[in-house]
């Protein structure tokens, strides 16, 4: 089995030191075969946009050899040497707007001593421009920006600086537009899609593929190529946990597959993923754990999000590119970072249906909310969850309500919230997390259900805060929420809950007969 290229980002090393490599050059040659591209690749974190910079300057570079057995190879691809700028923001941390210029001017020097050049500016963006125009003098320029946006989503929380940031990333990056004549080649990378109007704004000839039909798989690992690339370990896999190889990648589907970039919901896997996967021979929620999304989460909260409709949001297209850091737009965010993917397009609305894409993200991510939300700790959410559905389903609802307290006890007395919204998105949290059927706010055509539990029973609560357990239940009856769940063969249990003092307080439940 060949190895796996674990944290290897650079295409030179994977391929002379014989690490797997799923072979994307077909679709990287339709790039490259374009006699001036000048491109935009939007794709979440470790989805391999460093490795797709590595390979572009190997090819540009025309080191023909190193893609001997891959497909690129066997083309007719002229293979000529162009100079390259290449810097990746990944490298650097800017904290002000003085580190982000001393970088880039870091970098543009390099990369002239390199080439033998000499620089006389000293303004970033002017030097920017003069190496472009000198190096054109070797032949015409490539230019590959990762992570194009990294200095401004590391600032994204202070909001003065982050706009700062941006200002001058846009000059910078208008340079490439100004030296259009001496340029052969351009591919910008990055996790964000800011609106045009925003860093991009001087760069109006920039195309952005990161929605393209054609390059949905240029990042990612389809499902053919996840089943032959990774076939031995799949075998030895499936030998170990004692399952067909079948029932194995059924499996693996269900937890890392569904990411969606376009239209035609050509699915991928999530590569850091898969690898970690192969390498460990166990499930884990392997691409959530490597970053927490902490600001999204605060983001989520601050906005006071609706977390009940997001497994299934359907939006239209001009959504997708109004991320602006004046007024960031949960949606377009959770769908540029990979929490939320395509799921579906209806070509007659021109609208697209957003959801989780798989099981290790939704599971992370409402585990990671719950314990935003109800300030219990992320390795203890999940034993209480089941805690939870076990006491449902044994009947015992002295403990079930006794549990659900935990998860209201730590919420800060001061926490400035609507209250009923926020206890129902906690506790839509909690039996999400552990893949039960529950729903908030349930329309019927006499009112709204509070929330509804689906199960192998089902369960209707009906809050009230600082009332009354008997008025609450009263209501189920009065307006026969219960009629809603009638025809589905289950027992339904009617719970009337007290909220007081900022917890579960009295309750009371009875059965439908």
């Amino acid at each position: 089995m060949r190895n796996l290229p674990i944290g290897i980002q650079t295409f030179r090393d994977i391929v002379q030191n014989d690490y797997l490599y799923v072979d994307k050059t077909e679709k990287i040659f339709d790039l490259v075969n374009n006699p001036k591209g000048v491109y935009f690749l939007s794709r979440p974190r470790r989805f391999g946009k460093s490795l797709l910079i590595s390979t572009l300057n190997e090819i540009f570079e025309g080191n023909k050899e190193l893609f001997k057995g891959l497909w690129i190879y066997e083309t007719d691809y002229a293979w000529e040497k162009h100079p390259v700028v290449r810097i990746d923001f990944s490298k650097s941390k800017a904290r002000n707007s003085d580190e982000l210029i001393n970088y880039i001017v870091y970098q543009l020097d390099k990369i002239a001593l390199l080439y033998g050049i000499t620089l006389e500016q000293t303004q970033y963006d002017i030097k920017f421009d003069e190496l472009l125009t000198k190096l054109s003098g070797i032949n015409k320029v490539v230019v590959l920006i990762d992570e194009y946006d990294k200095p401004i989503i590391d600032n994204i929380e202070n909001k003065e600086l982050a706009i700062e940031l941006r200002e001058i990333l846009k000059g910078f990056y208008t340079i490439i537009k100004a030296c259009d004549e001496y340029i052969r080649f351009v591919l910008l990378t990055g996790v964000s899609k800011f609106s045009k109007a925003g860093v991009f704004s001087g760069l109006n000839n920039l195309k952005d593929i990161s929605m393209e039909n054609r390059y949905s798989s240029l990042l990612g690992i389809t499902g053919e190529e996840m089943e032959s690339s990774f076939k031995e370990y799949i075998d030895q896999f499936a030998k170990t946990e004692g399952i067909g190889k079948s029932e194995l990648i059924e499996k693996i589907t269900y937890w890392y597959d569904g990411f969606c970039f376009s239209r035609s919901c050509e699915k991928v896997f999530n590569p850091f993923s898969m690898l970690l996967l192969s390498d460990n021979a166990r499930f884990s929620n392997y691409w959530f754990e490597s970053a927490t999304p902490s600001f999204l989460i605060k983001l989520i909260k601050e906005k006071a999000f609706d977390l009940t409709g997001l497994d299934g949001v359907n939006i239209t297209e001009s959504a997708f590119s109004s991320y602006e850091i004046e007024n960031l737009k949960i949606i377009p965010i959770l769908f540029q970072t990979g929490y939320l993917t395509i799921t579906e397009y209806n070509k007659e609305r021109m609208e697209y249906t957003l959801a989780y894409p798989n099981f290790e993200v939704k599971n992370s991510m409402t585990e990671c909310l719950a314990e935003a939300y109800s300030f219990v700790e992320r390795e203890l959410v999940h034993g209480y969850a089941w805690k939870l559905i076990d006491a449902l389903r044994d009947q015992d609802f002295e403990t079930f309500f006794d549990t659900l307290k935990i998860f209201f006890a730590d919420i800060p007395y001061d926490l400035q919230i609507k209250k009923e919204k926020y206890y129902q998105t906690v506790f839509y949290l909690i039996f999400s997390l552990i893949g039960l059927k529950v729903e908030a706010e349930v329309k019927t055509n006499k009112g709204r259900i509070d929330a509804v539990i689906i199960d192998k029973d089902i369960y209707l609560f009906e809050f009230k805060f600082n009332g009354n357990k008997d008025r609450a239940l009263n209501q189920i009856k009065d307006k026969k929420y219960f009629e809603k769940y009638q025809g589905e063969g289950k027992k339904i249990y009617l719970f009337g809950v007290e909220f007081a003092d900022r917890n579960v307080g009295e309750w009371v439940v009875e059965k439908t007969p």
